[in-house]
């Protein structure tokens, strides 16, 4: 831990300097960490888990290596079409979880706020915002985002259009659940397929976005099929996998990497123990940085994490052959789309599938659409048979911990938990 605290304090301070040489430290840092995970890996990760590490490190690094190939996206945003065109998505949640992870989210955290962001904006967005004003995240070929879900998006993505001055795309994409709304998306869509080609000079064939379409829909079903599978068995877990999945199963849909990573899961299964402990299903971020949560749940056999919403956010019935309305529907019908009910009923679903035995709803700071619903969440699950425990913090911004609270409860909860199999 010293080792990063260290990278992350270097990093900070040449960013202020030499924001150049920040980011070429930064670089080769992660680079390293890649290539630890290629191989020195975490046994007592399955070997599906262990290639998703490096799958994630590959995204984080890409628009470092490569930015002039690369999209800044919401993490709803589809990206089969950029991929078609040879745009790599660089994402503003995953990107600041990284700098987090490497201890070197503070001073840009400071430096969205000193540039009059507001203190109650969502730290994965202050974070990115932050480091591209110091000049540490590189210059992309263009920024297509989507107001879906999070309200921090009509801030966020605009401010980073004007400072890099790149062209960009907004998807609206409307409240309710209709085949009208789903048509106005694929038609907002279709003119995303134009700004693409434009802004490459390379055309998307509409017979390989089908395809693209196809693995996207067949690596989401094996992810339902896995998790289903999850139930009665024992999968060693960390913080940060859960939060892999829920990343890659969004912006790297229709890729090859991906559905390899989902087909890995449904071998990994099969050979895994009987179920030991509790299961535990998370609703939104997991602040994988608090050693309160590391203690109860980073592999242990007495309770592990069994899925996160964010992995799960859309469903894999839509039709391939018509990909506009594929990605429309996606977005329209996606699980945080519309009311909280919808999101709640969701995970409520999801949880039985992977055979939780309680959830945790985490109230990340700035997030009013978690937030506000937290009561509402707690109600629904316990009905349903589902314990809840609401969680307050931040899945990003250390400052924001309360880890004394966080231990209490959580410790309080999961004790629970067993007593209720006790009784």
């Amino acid at each position: 831990m010293e080792i990063i605290e260290t990278f992350g304090h270097y990093v900070e301070n040449l960013t202020d300097k030499k924001p150049q040489s920040a980011r070429r430290l930064l670089k080769t840092g992660w680079e390293a960490q890649n290539l630890k995970f290629r191989y020195m890996q975490d046994k007592r990760l399955m070997p599906a888990d262990r290639h998703l590490a490096n799958l994630m490190m590959d995204t984080m690094l890409r628009p470092l290596q490569k930015p002039e190939d690369s999209v800044i996206v919401s993490i709803f945003t589809p990206c089969e079409m950029m991929q078609e065109v040879g745009l790599h998505p660089y994402n503003v949640e995953g990107f600041s979880c990284y700098l987090s992870a490497s201890k070197a989210e503070r001073t840009f955290l400071q430096q969205a706020e000193n540039q009059g962001i507001a203190e109650t904006l969502c730290s994965y967005h202050k974070t990115f915002l932050g480091a591209a004003q110091k000049g540490l995240l590189p210059k992309p070929k263009c920024i297509v985002y989507t107001n879906l879900t999070c309200d921090a998006n009509l801030l966020t993505f605009r401010t980073l259009a004007d400072f890099y001055q790149v062209p960009v795309f907004a998807i609206d994409v409307p409240w309710n659940q209709t085949t009208e709304n789903v048509q106005y998306v694929a038609d907002q869509l279709k003119d995303l397929k134009i700004f693409l080609e434009k802004n490459t000079g390379k055309t998307i064939s509409e017979d390989r976005l089908k395809e693209r379409l196809a693995c996207s829909k067949r690596t989401l079903e094996n992810y339902k099929k896995y998790q289903q599978m999850r139930a009665d068995r024992y999968v060693p877990s960390d913080l940060v996998t859960p939060l892999y999945a829920g990343m890659t199963n969004n912006i790297l849909l229709g890729t090859a990497e991906e559905e390899k990573y989902t087909q890995m899961l449904l071998e990994d299964i099969k050979k895994a123990p009987a179920a030991k402990g509790k299961h535990i299903y998370w609703m939104h971020t997991i602040p994988f940085w608090s050693d309160a949560v590391r203690q109860e749940l980073c592999f242990s056999e007495k309770a592990q994490i069994v899925g996160c919403e964010l992995a799960e956010t859309c469903e894999p019935d839509f039709d391939p052959e018509n990909p506009f309305e594929a990605m429309a529907e996606r977005m329209v019908y996606h699980s945080l789309n519309g009311s909280a009910l919808r999101r709640i009923e969701a995970g409520i679903r999801h949880a039985k599938q992977a055979g939780a035995d309680g959830a945790v709803w985490f109230g990340h700071w700035g997030c009013k659409h978690t937030l506000g619903a937290a009561q509402l969440a707690k109600k629904k699950f316990e009905e349903a048979g589902l314990p809840l425990l609401i969680l307050d913090g931040d899945g990003c911004d250390r400052s924001h911990g309360g880890e004394g609270q966080t231990s209490t409860r959580l410790g309080a909860f999961l004790e629970m938990l067993g007593g209720a199999e006790n009784e």
